[in-house]
């Protein structure tokens, strides 16, 4: 079966994955931003001191006083500025961290004989630079949360075209030949979606004719065959008793069965059965059926129930499971009746596990000899009328008995509602218990 639950969602994951890069992204931005910002102001303290420096100059020039807040030799000028200052000999800034709570920015200017004319002031745009992180902080987290939101509107809108498609899918696989997967996830805007579903869709119409192409040379040939075969039977019918004659009739009726199921299998693989539903009390019709069938199998009815099937199919069916648990299990053959649930079983050696695995395939009888054993088409045909029927059919291993055997059972499920159309009803292996 197709999963449809996505357990880490394709929404999700791309919702993830342009979160981060929003994320990363928002902040390299902020780095940015915030060091160009920081720089700038740094450069305009810087210059606002000089000008305060140059006219607090003039000033002590002119009345040899300092003025504008100036200080001569001032105690607190960092020693790095006084150095450079007067090493060489020109004014210069300096901006004074130093785990500050509150930065500063210094101005300075030589006078000559080792004397140095200062000004400086805090650096008042600290606020506006908390302002700016937390503004760029609060536009990171919307960046990084309008991601999220966009990656999960883009990733919700893919995620549910593939369900779509997987669905679409899942139903082509149980039989569903009408169904198209461009239809299911066709949208306004082409992309890889679409071109996958046309593939899928090309692939699909591809093997139906194969498949088609075979099933209807398989049904020529069966067709064809079957005019000599009966005039092979009517001309067996007229030899002399005998051993030899024996042999041919029997060959020949085996031919003609032969003929007979491959025909049905043909009819049944172009899903073109349809029931004919009548109402049906199960226990007594299958009590009724299997004993004009046979007198060696045993029927057991735990809870009768009034079912709407088609008794014709019904009847095919519960024939060829206990033809094949004749043929390849060992008595006692046993059905039971409960409810809707219709078994089967042997105490044979029990189903191989490629059946098991795989389920019935046609002219594979799963015994390693060749002797006449069947040609692999009972359960094949089983499956198939059960499909139409809507029903579902189950195979697997009872549990070992003391005599070292297992058993085959073979589980009918008939649905509650009647079928409306031959539909496709996947045939169900289930493994030893």
């Amino acid at each position: 079966m197709v999963r449809l639950a996505l357990r880490t969602g394709l929404r999700w994951k791309l919702s993830a994955a342009i979160a981060l890069v929003g994320a990363l992204v928002a902040i390299a931005l902020s780095l940015v931003v915030h060091n160009a910002a920081r720089h700038s102001m740094i450069d305009s303290s810087r210059d606002l001191e000089v000008e305060r420096l140059n006219m607090a100059q003039k000033m002590f020039e002119s009345n040899n006083r300092p003025q504008f807040g100036a200080r001569i030799d001032d105690p607190d000028l960092p020693k790095l500025l006084e150095a450079e200052v007067i090493a060489g000999g020109e004014r210069a800034t300096y901006f004074q961290e130093d785990g500050r709570a509150t930065p500063e920015v210094w101005a300075a200017f030589p006078l000559g004989d080792g004397h140095v004319l200062s000004v400086h002031e805090p650096f008042r745009n600290r606020d506006v630079l908390d302002d700016l992180d937390q503004a760029l902080l609060i536009g990171s987290t919307a960046v990084v949360l309008g991601g999220c939101a966009l990656g999960v509107l883009i990733g919700g809108q893919l995620s549910q075209r593939l369900r779509k498609a997987a669905a679409a899918a899942g139903k082509l696989a149980e039989g569903d030949t009408a169904v198209r997967i461009r239809d299911e996830v066709g949208g306004r805007i082409r992309d890889e979606t679409d071109d996958l579903a046309w593939a899928v869709d090309a692939m699909s119409d591809a093997l139906q004719q194969r498949i088609e192409a075979e099933r209807r040379v398989t049904a020529d040939i069966a067709h064809e065959l079957r005019t000599p075969v009966t005039g092979l039977l009517t001309a067996a019918e007229l030899l002399p008793p005998g051993r030899p004659s024996e042999l041919v009739r029997d060959r020949a009726q085996a031919l003609r069965t032969l003929v007979e199921d491959v025909l049905e299998v043909a009819r049944l693989d172009g899903y073109a059965e349809r029931a004919e539903l009548q109402d049906v009390a199960l226990g007594e019709f299958v009590s009724r059926r299997v004993r004009s069938l046979s007198q060696d199998v045993t029927v057991e009815v735990i809870r009768d129930a009034d079912v709407t099937t088609d008794p014709r199919r019904l009847e095919r069916i519960l024939g060829n499971l206990i033809a094949n648990a004749a043929r390849h299990g060992r008595p006692p053959i046993e059905v039971t009746v409960e409810g809707r649930v219709l078994r089967v079983r042997d105490h044979g050696p029990g189903f191989p596990e490629a059946l098991l695995r795989e389920g019935p395939s046609r002219f594979r009888t799963g015994s390693t000899d060749r002797s006449g054993r069947g040609h692999g088409l009972g359960l094949t045909i089983a499956a198939g009328q059960a499909r139409v029927l809507g029903a579902r059919l189950t195979f697997r291993n009872a549990d070992e008995l003391t005599d070292g055997s297992t058993g085959a059972v073979s589980v009918l499920w008939l649905p509650e509602n009647a079928p409306t159309s031959t539909g496709s009803f996947p045939v169900i292996h289930l493994p030893d218990r």
